[in-house]
């Protein structure tokens, strides 16, 4: 019996992975690195693919309809530690695994970030020169360069400041409420500006994008430019969480390694203006959803 093709969904325990799962149902194939293995995911590991033959040996005798890459080393700091393997993750094994994709003729999708900007004038449009700071921003860059080159036909999109439910729940907004349901003081930039990007938003747009046929670089992220300060309280307001204990600092006074962009976000004017019946939500919006789906996973009031 022929085997039936599926979606590959590299990066399945991370929240845009989850939400894509549940859009996909039996039509997606979730991978996961094998010391995590779960019955019926496909063992994969970004680290451990270096080539394109690399790729193909793991998906020999896969079938499938096309390759959604949406894991990737994304902490900022580990990746100013760890440079080669950085590199290895989010350059060389997207860019494997897309020569994959183009030599089965199947669409490949790339997740990318506002970290391959400078922070120096935005929000930023596709067309904009990249100028990563730190060594994440220039291993997605780099990846998104690898993935072009192997598979001209994929589609990239940059997002940023992802929130929303998480299984896992690691994402800024869970961070927060551990913090401030304790009565503890959270210290958050004021001068990070960007486009928090609602993750049900991001995974329906992905999801209707490959439908279509859509390919080259797009910017999927929130319509609303601010500050993670601006964000964190909005966020704390919406939850019924006390905003007094959110304190605003310079990144300066956070004493990270790695540099930020600041005046960075992203524009979403090129999806606004092909795809005009996709929506993104604003902060306010998206927690008329996401209040009642926190409250069921038993971590809001």
């Amino acid at each position: 019996m022929k085997q039936q093709s599926r979606s590959l969904i590299i990066g399945a325990t991370g929240q845009i992975g989850r939400q894509m799962l549940s859009r996909l149902g039996d039509h997606a194939l979730p991978t996961t690195r094998a010391a995590d293995l779960i019955p019926g995911w496909l063992p994969l590991d970004l680290a451990a693919i270096a080539t394109a033959d690399d790729a193909e040996r793991v998906l020999a005798s896969v079938p499938l309809h096309a390759i959604f890459c949406l894991a990737g080393m994304t902490n900022v700091e580990a990746c100013e530690d760890q440079q080669a393997l950085a590199t290895r993750v989010n350059t060389e094994a997207p860019g494997a695994l897309a020569v994959v994709a183009a030599r089965r003729g199947i669409p490949f999708v790339y997740f990318s970030t506002e970290y391959v900007f400078d922070g120096m004038g935005g929000p930023y449009l596709e067309e904009d020169d990249a100028h990563p700071l730190s060594v994440y921003g220039s291993s997605k860059w780099r990846g998104e360069l690898a993935v072009r080159e192997a598979c001209p036909d994929a589609l990239i999109l940059r997002t940023t400041v992802v929130y929303g439910l998480d299984r896992e729940r690691k994402n800024f907004v869970y961070g927060l409420m551990r913090k401030l349901a304790a009565g503890e003081t959270m210290r958050v930039p004021n001068d990070q500006v960007s486009t928090p990007t609602y993750n049900v938003d991001l995974a329906t747009v992905t999801q209707t994008l490959v439908e279509r046929g859509a390919s080259g670089i797009f910017h999927v992220c929130g319509p609303e430019l601010l500050s993670r300060l601006e964000f964190a309280r909005r966020v704390a307001e919406e939850l019924g969480l006390d905003a007094s204990l959110i304190e605003g600092v310079s990144t300066t006074a956070l004493g990270q390694r790695a540099p930020r962009p600041l005046d960075a976000g992203l524009r979403i004017d090129k999806l606004r203006s092909l795809h005009p019946d996709l929506t993104m939500h604003t902060v306010a919006e998206s927690f008329d959803d996401l209040r009642s789906a926190l409250r069921e996973q038993g971590v809001a009031g």
